[in-house]
C-alpha cells in the first residue's frame, strides 16, 4: 500500500514542470503572437490571441526552473529515482514536461479554433488534457528510462489524468481573480 502512495506523489512531484509551465505563459506572455495574426484556409485564425511566443518560452523556462529546484530537493533527500541531480540528465525529462505542456496547450487551441470555438472560450477536455498528454508522450519519447520508472503504472497516469481538470480550474480561476486572466476556465 505504502508503495501506490509513493508512486502517486512521485508522479505528481514530479509532473509538477508541466502543470506550472502552463499557467505561467500567462504571466510572462508577449506581444508577438504565436500565429503572427494569421489565419487558416477556413479563414479562423490558427491559434488566436491567447497564444504567444513570449508566453510560451515563459512557460517553458519556469517549468523548467522549478523542475531543477524539485529535482535537487529529490536529490538532497536522497531519492532512489535516477535522473534526480545530474543537471545534464535531469534536464531532459524536465524540458520535456516543460516543453510538452505547453506545445500541447498549442495543439488545444488549434483544435479549439477548427472546431469554431473562439480564444478564451471554455473548451472543456481540451482545455485540460492536451497539455497533460503532449507533456507525458514528449516525456516518453525523450527520456523513457524517467518515464517508465515514474508514469509506467496504474496510478501514476491515472491520478494526472483525474487532477489535471479540477487543478487547471482552480488555477485558471486564481489567475481570474488576479486579473491575468479574462475568464476563469
Amino acid at each position: 500500500m505504502a508503495d501506490i502512495f509513493l508512486q502517486i506523489f512521485y508522479s505528481l512531484y514530479f509532473f509538477l514542470p508541466a502543470f506550472v509551465a502552463n499557467p505561467s505563459a500567462v504571466l510572462t506572455k508577449g506581444n508577438t503572437k504565436m500565429d503572427f495574426g494569421r489565419s487558416f484556409r477556413s479563414g479562423r485564425r490558427i491559434l488566436g490571441d491567447g497564444k504567444s511566443w513570449g508566453g510560451f518560452a515563459g512557460g517553458v523556462l519556469f517549468g523548467y526552473i522549478l523542475g531543477l529546484i524539485l529535482f535537487g530537493i529529490a536529490y538532497a533527500l536522497g531519492s532512489s529515482i535516477n535522473y534526480t541531480f545530474i543537471i545534464p540528465l535531469a534536464s531532459i525529462p524536465i524540458l520535456s514536461l516543460s516543453l510538452g505542456s505547453m506545445i500541447g496547450d498549442v495543439v488545444g487551441s488549434f483544435i479549439k479554433r477548427r472546431l469554431g470555438m473562439s480564444s478564451g472560450q471554455n473548451g472543456f477536455l481540451l482545455d485540460q488534457y492536451p497539455f497533460a498528454l503532449m507533456a507525458l508522450f514528449l516525456l516518453y519519447l525523450a527520456s523513457p528510462g524517467f518515464f517508465l520508472e515514474i508514469y509506467w503504472n496504474v496510478p501514476a497516469i491515472l491520478i494526472i489524468l483525474v487532477i489535471t481538470p479540477p487543478l487547471h480550474r482552480a488555477v485558471n480561476i486564481v489567475g481570474y481573480r488576479m486579473k491575468r486572466k479574462s475568464v476563469p476556465w
